[in-house]
């Protein structure tokens, strides 16, 4: 994968603890790689990170990523050829409730990472991930490109969209300079779902608990539309750009969307119903129940054009839309209702998501 790059490599995932950062940190252990984590606690109980003993197969680190001191401690002892800063609040209605501390994580966050790299100036790639929400919504039916505006009407995308400021402004301050050895770039995602995420706010997770213990799930929003992609998606989008970044520091600065095929988007009612066939539900009505009909505004919706990362990287989505809900379906199935063995189980779908992609030929399984 991603022409072997990783083998053998340190790589150093900021936010390993969570959901996308878990299954990062499993890819990179297929792949050969030496991980080493930074987070400043495990987010959700059951938690994914837990469930699948990643604790005891990489060098784990607990810290906070507003601590500068503590980031520049883990970068100078481990020494990464690879850095993916992953570590944020990704919660929206968090930013509600604590706006500042989503602030605090998500800007001052990032700007320590890019200090530390500005200090210590390793010899490393650096994949800085921030959120689809970087871009200033203005109710576009097209997909944002990376030179669109940035901003947010809500604390979480204003967060998303001062980072990239952050990241660019270092970019051209500090890392333009011949004698930096940092190479640095972004990546911007959606929301993806998989097995092992139990944050809160999430219609998947919300099915699964209550599927789990034999109730209905309650729908307010039956044909609100999403763009639903696997988690493994943008992840391979971040290693197709970490890996081009290594090859060709004319990317360093660049940023790249990554999102799914436009087949994707699907309502909530379709979604749920295709996920309880799963599940061995005789009926949908048997899974769940519409509680209500909000009329969903399309400007909820941000669609990404991929463009520049098919064109400059290669890089393009693999899952179809039932590929995906399979995937979902059958990792949580088998953890609530056969307990099995989850670190196998996520290292299992990992190697179907690349043999997939291999039979498709896409760019980066080579």
């Amino acid at each position: 994968m991603f022409g072997n790059i990783y083998s053998g490599k340190k790589v150093l995932v900021t936010g390993h603890t969570g959901f996308k950062g878990t299954w990062l940190t499993a890819w990179l252990l297929k792949m050969g790689a030496h991980v080493a984590g930074f987070s400043d606690c495990i987010p959700t109980n059951p938690s994914v990170f837990e469930e699948t003993g990643m604790a005891a197969r990489i060098e784990h680190h607990f810290g906070d990523v507003r601590d500068l001191p503590a980031v520049m401690a883990v970068i100078d002892s481990f020494k990464p050829d690879f850095i993916f800063h992953l570590a944020a609040q990704p919660i929206v209605s968090v930013s509600y409730s604590d706006p500042v501390d989503t602030i605090t994580t998500n800007v001052v966050g990032t700007a320590n990472v890019l200090e530390a790299l500005r200090i210590l100036n390793p010899e490393c790639v650096a994949v800085m991930i921030t959120s689809d929400k970087c871009y200033e919504n203005v109710e576009w039916l097209w997909g944002y490109k990376e030179t669109d505006h940035l901003g947010g009407r809500d604390i979480y995308s204003g967060s998303k969209g001062a980072a990239e400021v952050i990241i660019h402004s270092y970019y051209y301050s500090f890392f333009r300079k011949p004698d930096c050895k940092v190479r640095i770039a972004t990546g911007r995602a959606g929301n993806v779902i998989g097995g092992g995420d139990w944050a809160k706010d999430r219609i998947v997770v919300d099915c699964m608990r209550n599927w789990s213990e034999g109730r209905q799930v309650e729908i307010r929003s039956p044909s609100a539309t999403r763009p639903w992609q696997h988690v493994l998606e943008p992840l391979s989008g971040y290693l197709t750009l970490g890996a081009a970044l290594y090859a060709n520091p004319k990317l360093t600065g660049e940023s790249f969307n990554f999102g799914p095929r436009s087949e994707q988007n699907r309502s909530v009612l379709e979604l749920l119903s295709d996920l309880s066939k799963h599940w061995h539900f005789k009926q949908p009505e048997e899974a769940y129940s519409v509680t209500g009909n909000i009329p969903f505004h399309e400007a909820g919706l941000l669609k990404l054009n991929c463009d520049k990362a098919l064109f400059e990287l290669r890089w393009e989505a693999n899952l179809g839309y039932n590929d995906c809900v399979r995937l979902v379906s059958d990792w949580y199935y088998k953890y609530y209702k056969e307990s099995a063995d989850m670190y196998s189980l996520t290292m299992g779908q990992i190697d179907e998501y690349e043999t997939l992609a291999g039979q498709r030929g896409l760019v980066w399984t080579k």
